[in-house]
């Protein structure tokens, strides 16, 4: 049977740019409702602009909407973006760019303010709201443009990793508004930032559910034995030598449900207490016993 790779290229396509969509109205909400009026700049290009709006405002000049000013400083990013990139990531990174600010100033007039009185509300769910915005919008392979594009190219020229630019570049972006609005809006805009990392995280990722758990241990067999018949789990052996002892030895490991966390330590306890157990998380697992893997499936 033959598979139509454009067919499902395209049905992608237009999948993804409805999600953008979505996305960019998401944290247009966030935006609009919980930062700027509450003057929350959470750093990156829409902080600026949130600075840059009450800035020339308390000089008497005029106003600068956000999303205006959004489109234009990413005008210039976009063509960085047009070199780093094929066709579809530019394609995408201008529907994200221009959705967003677009909706930003499309939605300001209608949308109400919240949490007006209260500063950590307004950051904890302007954080929680803009996050799953952004993290829809990444997920569907675009982004709101902004200062990453602006990392990645500082990263690639000096040894600080794009991460620590971003981090950077940000508390940059805090540390301004602090002199356009206070001290306190930047240590709560700061809350925001963080959350909305947070969140952005786990809408790209998902909620993780599964763990696996790396065991070793002279009862090996055992334990293995009882991983596959109490639990119905698969166990894979892999030879590790201890660089210490020199001594090669089994190790097992294992994918579980979180709730197959508990049973697993039981088993371990009862037939090697002196067993090493590591259990870390897994975002994701694919393949049997688990979800189907798909390619490009977005949301």
């Amino acid at each position: 049977m033959s598979v139509d790779l454009k067919a499902i290229s395209k049905k992608n396509l237009a999948r993804d740019l409805g999600l953008i969509a979505l996305g960019s109205l998401v944290f247009a909400v966030g935006l609009n409702c919980f930062m700027e009026p509450n003057g929350l700049a959470p750093g990156g290009i829409s902080g600026l602009a949130i600075t840059l709006r009450a800035a020339v405002l308390a000089a008497g000049g005029p106003n600068l909407p956000v999303g205006m000013q959004t489109l234009v400083m990413n005008a210039l990013l976009m063509i960085v973006a047009a070199r780093v990139g094929g066709a579809s990531y530019v394609l995408r990174s201008l529907a994200g760019i221009v959705l967003s600010s677009v909706l930003i100033d499309a939605t300001a007039p209608v949308l109400p303010v919240l949490a007006a009185d209260d500063l950590l509300l307004a950051s904890l769910w302007g954080g929680v709201v803009c996050g799953v915005g952004l993290g829809i919008v990444f997920r569907a392979g675009s982004n709101t443009g902004g200062t990453d594009i602006v990392c990645q190219i500082l990263a690639r020229h000096t040894p600080i990793p794009v991460g620590t630019w971003v981090t950077i570049t940000d508390l940059v972006v805090v540390a301004v508004s602090a002199s356009v609005f206070s001290l306190e809006n930047a240590m709560y805009a700061t809350i925001a930032m963080f959350l909305m990392g947070r969140v952005i995280d786990m809408v790209i990722d998902g909620p993780s559910h599964e763990r696996v758990a790396w065991i070793i241990s002279r009862e090996h067999e055992a334990i293995a034995r009882a991983v596959m018949d109490d639990l119905d789990r698969g166990c894979t052996e892999v030879l590790a030598r201890g660089k210490w002892t020199g001594e090669t030895r089994p190790m097992l490991f294992v994918i579980l449900d979180r709730g197959d966390v508990t049973p697993l330590k039981t088993i371990v306890a009862e037939l090697d207490p002196e067993a090493i157990v590591v259990i870390t998380e897994a975002h994701e697992a694919f393949g049997e016993g688990f979800r189907k893997i798909e390619g490009d499936t977005g949301l």
